[in-house]
């Protein structure tokens, strides 16, 4: 075969592999439920304070959150309105919205609710973020290009379910739910100081938020469609679009995990407690960073052990991008990089930021793990229903036989 076959014959493979299926079905589904659940699990918690953080009775008020607005153009539905009640509506929504993402009940609206809630509470109050905010902020948005449900959701076993019917059925339920998104959007657009945009002030350069959410509005029709009046051809080369969108952005998330890696690692290098061993030991002794004040005591006293952490943090960081050429090495790498932000989790009191950066980690997770994991689950599940289905005919078939002959049972 000639090098210019070759060529062609890799290009047709590459082609056929990006297009004909949506790849890492299982990491996927792994960085939806971890990034839904952490900014789930941020929201229940921080429920008693939200006012403070994102609302009317926090030191970053209405009128300054507008004027920071109207300078950097960030989109934020918590500045259609200033009424409280609007501020309760959107909390609440972004609370819904992240719990039906993790169990992927309509993955694609809910992505695009999931994001919308994201940037509204984020973009509101800048200042009181940190990493692990805008890790969720960026991948929020990212999520809405993915088809993400497609493993380990409620959307999947729909599907499952109706594998055997030639014809789509009606799905009543997502046609509904499109028509209030619609109206909703509609309202947003026409009748508040929305700035939906079809060109300015959005995600992209001459790209309006308007043009995004309303683009994906009518994409969701044109799918509903073509689903339920052309399942051949348009259904296929629509498959291979949303395929393609799929990959593009599985692939952004890896580069964007690298590039965190990369970045913090190298910046580490330059500092001069990270290159004589010592940055650990400084924020072990800061009170904002020590909820277990005696065990950062004890690790502080180890001069041997700050020094091991330290310098094995820079490392990490600085060598994971490339052990991505290297699968084993890469799984290694993987597994002392979520032990770290554990640790930081448990050391340092950010556990939001250790969420978040693991389940943004989890898009490396080898395949077969992932397998094994689910067929444990899977046979675990079959058991609790086995159990449950055969404890009641058990009892039966006792009570059977406890009862004395000739004696009439009603």
């Amino acid at each position: 075969m000639t090098p210019s076959a070759r060529l062609q014959t890799a290009v047709a493979r590459g082609y056929t592999r990006v297009t004909a299926s949506a790849l890492g079905p299982r990491q996927s589904a792994v960085v939806r439920i971890g990034f839904s659940f952490t900014w789930l699990l941020f929201l229940v918690r921080e429920w008693p304070h939200r006012r403070e953080l994102y609302g009317p009775d926090g030191p970053w008020n209405w009128e300054m959150a507008a004027r920071l607005i109207d300078g950097n153009r960030a989109f934020t539905a918590l500045m259609w309105s200033d009424s409280t009640v609007w501020f309760e509506i959107v909390y609440a929504l972004a609370i819904v919205s992240s719990a039906l993402l993790l169990v992927g009940w309509r993955t694609r609206t809910m992505s695009v609710l999931f994001m919308i809630g994201v940037l509204s509470l984020q973009n509101r109050s800048i200042f009181v973020g940190d990493g692990g905010d805008n890790l969720i902020h960026l991948m929020s948005m990212y999520l809405v290009l993915t088809r993400c449900g497609q493993m380990w959701s409620l959307d999947a076993r729909r599907v499952a379910r109706r594998a055997d019917r030639e014809w789509p059925p009606r799905d009543t339920t997502g046609v509904v739910l499109w028509a209030v998104t619609g109206t909703a959007l509609l309202w947003a657009q026409l009748f508040t100081d929305a700035r939906l945009s079809l060109t300015a002030d959005g995600p992209l350069p001459g790209l309006g938020w308007g043009t995004v959410l309303w683009g994906l509005w009518l994409v969701q029709a044109g799918w509903w469609f073509v689903r339920r009046y052309a399942p051949g051809e348009p259904r296929t080369v629509l498959d291979a679009l949303a395929n393609v969108a799929h990959n593009g952005a599985l692939l952004v998330i890896m580069a964007e995990v690298c590039l965190l890696y990369a970045s913090a690692g190298w910046y580490k290098v330059q500092g001069s407690r990270w290159q004589d061993g010592t940055a650990l030991y400084y924020p072990l002794h800061l009170d904002y960073f020590s909820p277990w004040p005696w065990l950062a005591d004890i690790m502080a006293s180890s001069g041997t052990l700050v020094m091991v952490l330290t310098y094995g943090t820079v490392i990490v960081q600085v060598a994971f991008p490339f052990t991505l050429l290297n699968r084993r090495a890469k799984n290694a790498m993987l597994v002392l990089l979520m032990m770290e932000h554990l640790g930081i989790a448990v050391m340092l009191g950010l556990p939001f930021f250790s969420l978040a950066v693991i389940a943004a980690d989890s898009v490396f997770l080898p395949t077969n793990l992932l397998r094994w994991a689910e067929a444990r689950v899977g046979r675990a599940r079959d058991r609790l229903a086995a159990r449950a289905v055969w404890l009641p005919g058990q009892r039966t078939r006792e009570s059977d036989e406890e009862t004395p002959a000739g004696t009439l049972v009603r």
